[in-house]
């Protein structure tokens, strides 16, 4: 049997989850047993997973993840992108829901099981970057 194509699962799952704003189908991509730790948290199995994505997505309105690269280590089992997100801020890191225009990068690094699940990721955002802006006054549209 020939080894899926990990960047192509990973840069799947980025369109069809994030862009698609539909955390069920994280279903598709993940083991029932994944986990994810982001910012310092760690969040085991698929079903916190899932509620994870539906709140951050409440919290970045019209979110698009950029996938800016996507590279896999010499045998697959590990994938690393670098992304950036825009969206509308509704009350990310306890902000006020101003809805002014946020972006944030980041990189996430993915374990990839050689049928192409998603076993594990380790997410690191630019938050300190994203807090300077929230924090900033907003100038008046001229």
């Amino acid at each position: 049997m020939a080894r899926v194509n990990p960047v192509e699962v990973v840069e799947a799952f980025w369109r069809d989850v994030w862009n698609a704003h539909d955390p069920e189908k994280a279903d598709d991509f993940v083991v029932e047993d994944f986990v994810i730790t982001n910012a310092g948290r760690r969040i085991e199995g698929r079903e916190n997973f899932k509620a994870w994505i539906r709140a951050f997505l409440d919290q970045v309105h019209d979110l698009e993840m950029e996938v800016i690269e996507t590279f896999q280590n010499h045998d697959g089992s590990r994938v690393v992108s670098r992304w950036q997100v825009h969206g509308k801020n509704n009350g990310i890191m306890g902000s006020e829901p101003d809805r002014r225009p946020i972006s944030f990068t980041g990189t996430a690094v993915w374990a990839v099981r050689e049928d192409g699940k998603l076993l594990q990721n380790w997410v690191e955002r630019a938050s300190h970057e994203l807090f300077q802006r929230l924090g900033a006054p907003q100038t008046a549209a001229h």
